[in-house]
């Protein structure tokens, strides 16, 4: 067993965030805030744990609240909860749950109980409705108004891992996410208190205080920074420490603060070794993972990209504002948290950079840029998608000219497959497994990737830099991300937002007819699916290539000219065919391509092309 002596930053100064920003789109937006004081005493024999939580709400809203609810995750890790049931009815179930749920006993499922809550000192009455605590207040808290609820709470961790869970397939005591009673977001649209089925979720921001007493042979990693002093290590005391915190019948309390975040997560095992370096800014990187000798050298080579990683995204998206950030071996496959990511650790060099790589970009879109996943999930998956493939093109040399080739790739595979539907789908209604993913991850991705086509490169690295800038620490919506690229472009963008993410139109453009016309050609292009876009027409001659470019009206304007384009009138959606002539005879025409760079996602591309 490896027991380093690791020194830790200890940073709580990330400053507070006001809940009015001037370039909000709604100029009376506002968030609400919680801080959380939490301590656990966990068993490592029977894998439970007693909590106590003290939770402080501040109600920014307009509203009056006379109920909130609370997230009791561990509760979906029971025989007929709504995860147990979705997972044994849908057609293509996550492989990682099937029908497992439905076998624990009652010594392996997950529980969350909570024992007594209480309001400002006086009782509140609340009911258990499978992973929801629906809460009646003791007392309505007003606008502007804060409360303190205090719990009393008893967990249980599954067998079944599924993001969260004990003994995991290779070997890791303990991944502790979504462990805690959360309390639900309410915004504008008001309670977000989804049922934990198996997806995505949404949070409050605050300052988590956390003490976390287990076995002292047990090394702690996870959100935030660790307070036990110089001699600890994320969780670890070595026993040559000089000074001893607070132990309890042979264990140890670790202490961790993480300011303005909005989850809190920790993995623990007897074998952890822990590495650490320095990344950009000075920020700490952490490795957790177990002292396996097949995976230590391809976590050892992690290290160095992890920190390329963390400077590429601060350079195309934003600065980190944190100190830390840890990489934990745990969990099920990979799962972003605040500060840190649980990842499966027994994989390929290349797998085990590329989920770091998919995970750490969840830190910009997620926890800092905090959409809500369960009704937005593209702008969680999709942009992380796109900036982790950009990054992964980089930082490990695979010179792809487009490193999203691969979401393009599914998402026709589910146009073709008719189980296509809406992004704006609720992520716990997909019919199939299947058509979630590539809606979230693939045609999320293409979402980015395809919005550089409209509104050049170069407008689309800015859109994402000031998407950045005036929405960290708050939460987007769609309409935030397309107006940013409008005010970047100059362009009116409703029609893209609305087409390619509230409905399954698809694109599809063709060159129907090339003729000669005198010392002219003239040229006929199609639209045959129901999107319309921009064309970027590509035409070679005898003397090189030129691109025509036919914007779309309700555009109302024309991406940079970066390129050289030849600049065409613009393209009513309404018309079926455009038809425009070129100054060159017919027979100096080699080819055309409505899309060389294949940025456009056009669902047939056979008919893209003509030859002579």
């Amino acid at each position: 067993m490896i027991k380093p002596i690791l020194k830790c930053i200890l940073f709580v100064g990330v400053c507070a965030i006001s809940i009015t920003n001037s370039n909000a789109q709604n100029t009376s937006y506002w968030q609400q805030h919680v801080d959380y004081k939490m301590e656990i005493d966990m068993n490592v024999n029977n894998y439970q744990y007693d909590g106590t939580q003290e939770l402080t709400y501040t109600n920014n809203s307009p509203d009056t609240l006379t109920q909130v609810f609370y997230h009791l995750f561990f509760n979906a890790f029971q025989p007929g909860s709504e995860m147990d049931v979705r997972s044994r009815t849908i057609p293509d179930p996550d492989p990682r749950v099937g029908d497992r749920i439905s076998k624990l006993a009652p010594d392996e499922i997950g529980f969350m109980k909570v024992n007594s809550l209480s309001q400002d000192g006086k009782n509140t009455s609340y009911t258990v409705a499978g992973t929801i605590l629906e809460v009646t207040l003791a007392q309505p808290i007003l606008p502007g108004q804060k409360t303190t609820f205090n719990m009393d709470f008893t967990g249980q961790v599954p067998v079944q891992i599924r993001r969260s869970g004990r003994n995991n397939k290779e070997g890791v005591a303990l991944s502790m996410t979504q462990w805690y009673p959360k309390l639900a977001e309410y915004d504008f649209e008001g309670w977000h208190a989804d049922p934990y089925i198996g997806r995505e979720f949404h949070g409050v921001w605050g300052d988590f205080d956390v003490k976390i007493t287990i076995d002292a042979d047990f090394t702690l990693g996870g959100t935030g920074y660790v307070q036990n002093g110089n001699k600890v290590g994320h969780g670890y005391q070595d026993k040559g420490a000089s000074a001893t915190p607070r132990t309890k019948r042979g264990k140890y309390t670790w202490h961790f603060v993480a300011p303005n975040v909005h989850d809190f997560t920790w993995a623990a095992d007897p074998n952890y070794r822990h590495d650490t370096i320095i990344g950009e800014n000075g920020v700490e990187l952490h490795f957790l993972y177990k002292n396996n000798p097949e995976i230590i050298e391809n976590w050892k080579k992690l290290q160095p990209k992890t920190a390329e990683i963390l400077s590429y995204f601060n350079k195309h998206i934003g600065k980190y504002p944190y100190k830390q950030y840890s990489v934990i071996q745990g969990g099920d496959g990979g799962m972003e948290y605040a500060m840190c990511t649980l990842i499966t650790g027994e994989r390929s060099f290349g797998s085990l950079v590329g989920v770091t790589a998919h995970e750490f970009a969840h830190t910009w879109f997620q926890f800092l840029l905090a959409t809500n996943e369960a009704k937005h999930e593209w702008m969680d998956e999709g942009f992380t998608s796109y900036i982790s493939a950009k990054a992964m093109n980089e930082v490990m040399q695979q010179n792809r000219e487009n490193p999203v080739s691969g979401s393009y790739s599914g998402y026709y595979r589910l146009v073709e497959s008719g189980y296509e539907q809406s992004q704006s789908t609720h992520a716990d209604r997909y019919n199939r497994n299947f058509a979630y993913g590539v809606a979230a991850y693939s045609k999320g991705a293409i979402f980015l990737s395809q919005l550089g086509y409209i509104i050049g490169e170069e407008n689309l690295e800015k859109t994402i830099k000031k998407y950045f800038n005036d929405f960290a620490f708050k939460h987007p919506t769609p309409n935030d991300i397309k107006r940013t690229a409008e005010k970047v472009s100059g362009m009116q963008l409703d029609w893209y937002l609305t087409d390619w993410t509230q409905t399954t139109n698809t694109i599809d453009y063709a060159i129907t007819e090339v003729v000669e016309d005198g010392n002219k050609t003239k040229v006929t292009l199609s639209r045959k699916g129901t999107m319309p876009m921009p064309i970027d027409l590509q035409v070679t001659t005898n003397k090189g290539e030129t691109t025509y470019y036919v914007p779309l009206r309700m555009m109302r304007g024309e991406k940079p000219n970066t390129t050289n384009y030849t600049l065409l009138e613009d393209w009513p959606w309404t018309n079926p065919t455009y038809t425009f002539t070129i100054d060159v005879p017919m027979s100096k025409i080699k080819s055309m391509t409505i899309d060389s760079s294949t940025l456009m996602a056009d669902i047939n591309r056979e008919n893209n092309d003509w030859r002579k």
